[in-house]
């Protein structure tokens, strides 16, 4: 089977070199080039055309945003852009998102031995859901090998049964991958002011969701902002789980919903772990929840869906036609873990329908 085929594009030689490690350590994937600027990285497309390009958006000659939508009007490739992610610099990465890339991953950099080797897996992991990205272009089909993967076990039990009979108020979970970011967007920008309470897990590095929030909360009719630790499920808002270190829950406590976001090992392969959320929902919520899954690589959240569709819940996959990358919803869909598959445009309305009372 054909390797995913990566240029790195950085203006760093250091970074160049440590990327070109970590993506090579992977036996699926193969660096073909590493430019310094995308000049340099223009001549090396004229020769070879990659599967994925990973961008650096800070560069002298020409920034990584610019060169990205050049490379989006001209001849589109999956893009994945690298940065230090300062919070100062994740506008411009969500512009980036906006403008076309596939994903955002973090530029290597020094730390303890697990937080590292987790972070260069979640590197070649995104750079390969990027290769599966659906952009129009023709690519080789490339058949990978995940690593052993914990399952939402490690952080929670599983439900015992349906979680309890329906009350006054729903809560809609939803999981979201490689693509989620504009795919989000769409949804939620479709949602009335009065919407049901939503909780979102969208696979994000650390620090890049509170600005996605952010930038969600200006684009919105419903108050969007990052998970905290006891944060109340209410009419109108919208919680992002924050991405990096920890896992979002939901809980119950009386007649409302709260979030629990807690410290954990990586769940299929992420954290936070949508089928966390999904679990915690089929225990907590039962039929009062409504379960969306949406574009992604791989099957985080197809297990937890399965489970919220067990206790009573409402559940939705996005189809084939309109997923950036079909893998978390066929999965799903694949379980059985759906009521129906809908196509994005139409998920703000089942939704809306699905919570009515």
């Amino acid at each position: 089977m054909s390797k995913v085929r990566v240029l790195v594009i950085d203006d760093s030689a250091s970074v160049r070199q440590a990327m070109t490690a970590i993506l090579s350590a992977d036996p699926d994937i193969k660096v073909i080039a590493a430019a310094a600027d995308p000049f340099a990285a223009a001549r090396y497309i004229q020769e070879e055309v990659p599967d994925v390009i990973t961008l650096d958006v800070e560069m002298p000659r020409m920034d990584g945003i610019t060169f990205l939508r050049k490379l989006m009007a001209q001849r589109p490739l999956p893009v994945v852009m690298c940065s230090s992610l300062v919070e100062e610099g994740s506008e411009t990465l969500l512009q980036a998102l906006e403008a076309g890339a596939v994903d955002v991953i973090l530029k290597p950099r020094v730390g303890v031995a697990d937080h590292l080797n987790e972070a260069h897996m979640m590197i070649r992991e995104t750079v390969k859901g990027a290769a599966k990205a659906r952009l129009g272009a023709r690519r080789s089909q490339v058949k990978l090998n995940p690593a052993q993967k914990l399952t939402a076990d490690a952080v929670l039990p599983p439900p015992t049964g349906r979680a309890m009979s329906r009350t006054t108020e729903m809560v809609v979970c939803i999981g979201a991958s490689t693509g989620g970011t504009e795919a989000l967007r769409e949804v939620l920008e479709a949602l009335p002011a009065n919407s049901p309470g939503i909780v979102i897990v969208q696979h994000m590095p650390e620090s890049f969701t509170r600005a996605f929030a952010k930038r969600l909360d200006g684009l919105c009719q419903v108050d969007v902002k990052e998970a905290e630790d006891g944060d109340t499920v209410m009419r109108g808002r919208v919680l992002i789980a924050p991405g990096g270190l920890r896992h979002t829950m939901l809980e119950r406590q009386g007649a409302r919903y709260v979030v629990s976001v807690r410290e954990g090992p990586l769940v299929s392969r992420h954290r936070p772990s949508v089928d966390v959320l999904f679990r915690s929902a089929a225990r907590n919520a039962g039929s009062n929840a409504v379960g969306i899954i949406l574009t992604g690589m791989g099957d985080d959240g197809a297990r937890g869906l399965l489970e919220m569709k067990q206790a009573g819940a409402r559940t939705f996959a996005q189809d084939e036609a309109t997923s950036v990358v079909f893998g978390m919803p066929k999965e799903a869909i694949a379980r059985g873990a759906h009521d129906k598959i809908i196509p994005l445009g139409s998920v703000a309305r089942e939704l809306l329908h699905a919570t009515a009372r």
